[in-house]
């Protein structure tokens, strides 16, 4: 974790140049606040300026933002800090500012109580236009106690071209010979201009963020030795662009801790609830507009108009703003995939004439275009509020570059904005001397060993279908995988049915779970016993055990002997139990308008999974020429008269 701390000596640094060390200072905020990720956004940027007080004419040390020990950064009280900087305390005729008051900063009561995190490491920069000829001695003993507490100091002098300035020089050679001794302390110099300032803003960025990948390591691997026995080169890797947001989105916060009311969904149905407390919220204490910037970072403001949605949009307009050269183009600044351009069927623009075609048209102005961009080695910047990427529209402008070809396609490639383009590593640091001859020499002689060709994309194929027919050339050796079959359920599954539809399942499955065997058994059975033994099992049925039961199904006709059913049995007059048995047996008038379930009699059981039971009436084929026309009905038995014994 670094914090930095900056130190502006307002009293060298002229109007213009000051207003652009402000923005650049606003922007270190702005990317900071947007790019954590992280659970907090820690407050690790410090501000505070030296200016000399006019009516006592001595140098003074303001402090104008101190980070919070366990506080999140303030994005909003840092732009309001960095906005009220004095603007009138520029000196033109300051040559030596004397006092930087370094030693008030690098103290217990500022720098050294910024922070509690142990592993936290301090950085102090000073932007100034001139310096001290000589370091006092107790500036050198501030500076030595910061060696040793790991704080480093960096100098930044941006130069400044006028007469008055004549010893600047000097003052800065003596200056750096005074800490030359110290390893913390290092002095920069830098133009004053916008494109430098852009640059330490990047720099300054990768300092803060705590999530700062390191470069990836890489090895460059060639055929022959480049120099000696030597085959191969070590890099490092950074990204050349860095993406930023597309807009900002509004939410919705509480307004007695201002913490954002994360989930809408939730608060609109139950009703709206502080994050921290849990307390319901009324109306009036939430705050409507409100805008949130990154994750962490939170905005209220009285209002919000700018809220658009990122809708999704099926075509794109490019505005062309300008003409470049493409030799001037940085391939570093390309971002994202590539598209090919192409004429289509041109439906809305007006012909210059009716009998031009207005396609044929539109193919020639593209392709005379193309011709002349291609002519002239230049390319065409255009900006559009879509990102081609995700096809919605974004608050921000998106840049495009169109290149043409030679009697081809023209191709729309995605440029980066200034807030998007990385810093350049500076290759100064890592390159100590000159190349020799003989290294030089010999490279070129292991180059011209590679081959040169023209790039063919069809001679560079990754792999990919060689790689998955040999998996599944694999995979068919195996031979083929037999179907999973369904495991026959060792249960019914039961659901939850109304009482009617549950009785009648009921008396379904026991009227048709019947066997062949069972049928001809029953068939068999002696006249004197056929009358009593129905007579007492449907009366187990229907009078005993299940008298709840109004079967619907239909059940097939008995098959008895002509004794049971002869006319003189017929004719008897039936007792008051058979009577209460045919009264149970009627089918109710609700129960009649369900579905009737049908008997398929045949070789087999119709319900596997149901209980055994031996069954009361035996069933007898259904004839398939008398299917259509005749349905099996409930029989009213009719059963012998039981004589009574006198006694």
């Amino acid at each position: 974790m670094v914090l930095v701390c900056f130190v502006i000596d307002l009293r060298s640094l002229p109007p213009q140049l000051l207003r652009d060390v402000k923005q650049s200072l606003l922007e270190v905020a702005n990317f900071y606040a947007t790019s954590s990720e992280s659970e907090s956004l820690r407050d690790k940027i410090g501000l505070c300026y030296v200016f000399r007080n006019r009516i006592s004419s001595s140098n003074e040390l303001k402090i104008a933002y101190s980070p919070s020990p366990r506080g999140n950064f303030d994005l909003r009280d840092f732009h309001h800090a960095v906005n009220h900087l004095p603007t009138d305390s520029f000196l033109p005729e300051i040559d030596d500012p004397g006092d930087l008051k370094l030693s008030n900063i690098l103290s217990d009561q500022v720098l050294y109580s910024w922070g509690v995190d142990k592993d936290i490491v301090r950085k102090v920069i000073v932007l100034s236009s001139c310096f001290p000829q000589y370091v006092d001695s107790h500036l050198q003993k501030s500076l030595m106690d910061a060696a040793d507490k790991c704080v480093s100091v960096e100098f930044l002098l941006f130069e400044q071209k006028s007469d008055h300035l004549t010893d600047t020089l000097q003052n800065v050679s003596n200056f750096l010979r005074s800490i030359s001794d110290l390893d913390n302390c290092s002095l920069q110099t830098y133009l004053p201009n916008v494109r430098v300032l852009h640059g330490l803003v990047k720099q300054w960025i990768e300092d803060l963020k705590d999530d700062m990948e390191k470069p990836l390591q890489a090895r460059f691997l060639f055929k022959t030795n480049l120099v000696g026995s030597m085959n191969q080169i070590s890099c490092n890797l950074y990204v050349s662009v860095n993406k930023i947001v597309d807009g900002f989105s509004p939410c919705q916060t509480c307004r007695c801790h201002g913490m954002l009311l994360e989930d809408g969904i939730r608060n609109r149905i139950h009703g709206y609830s502080c994050p921290v407390t849990g307390h319901g919220l009324e109306t009036c204490n939430v705050i409507e507009n409100s805008v949130k910037v990154g994750e962490k970072t939170l905005l209220f403001l009285p209002s919000f108009q700018s809220s658009m949605k990122f809708q999704r949009i099926a075509s794109i307009d490019f505005h062309v703003i300008e003409r470049i050269n493409l030799g001037s183009l940085s391939e570093g600044s390309i971002m994202g995939d590539s598209y090919f351009v192409i004429p289509s069927a041109c439906h809305e623009v007006e012909a210059a004439s009716d009998d031009i075609d207005q396609s044929e048209l539109n193919a020639q102005v593209f392709q005379g275009l193309c011709g002349a961009l291609h002519s002239l080695d230049q390319g065409l910047v255009c900006s559009s509020n879509c990102n081609i990427e995700t096809m919605r529209e974004v608050a921000f402008h998106c840049y495009y570059i169109l290149q043409p070809s030679d009697n081809g396609p023209m191709l729309l490639r995605r440029l980066a904005g200034s807030e998007e383009v990385s810093r350049v590593p500076d290759l100064n640091r890592c390159i100590l001397s000159s190349i020799t001859k003989e290294i030089q020499d010999s490279i070129q002689a292991s180059l011209s060993k590679i081959e040169l060709k023209d790039y063919d994309p069809m001679l560079h194929e990754r792999g990919f279908h060689r790689k998955l027919n040999m998996l599944v050339k694999e995979s068919l050796q195996f031979g083929s995988i037999p179907p999973k079959l369904e495991e026959a359920p060792s249960e019914p599954k039961l659901t939850q049915l109304d009482s009617s539809e549950e009785m009648v399942q009921s008396t379904s499955r026991l009227d048709v779970e019947l066997t062949e065997e069972e049928s001809s058994k029953l068939d068999m059975i002696e006249e004197d016993k056929t009358g009593t033994h129905i007579v007492e099992e449907w009366e187990q049925l229907v009078v005993n055990e299940v008298p709840k039961i109004f079967s619907p199904v239909c059940i097939s006709k008995p098959k008895l002997d002509q004794s049971v059913l002869s006319p003189s049995s017929s004719n008897r007059q039936l007792d008051v139990k058979t009577s209460r048995i045919l009264e149970r047996l009627e089918v109710p008038r609700l129960l009649k308008t369900k579905a009737i379930s049908p008997i398929n009699t045949g070789s087999g059981m119709m319900d596997t999974c149901g209980p055994m039971k031996k069954p009361l009436i035996p069933s007898q084929c259904i004839d398939t020429t008398d299917q259509s026309s005749t349905t099996s009905q409930l029989m009213k038995p009719n059963f012998q008269r039981i004589k009574r014994k006198h006694k």
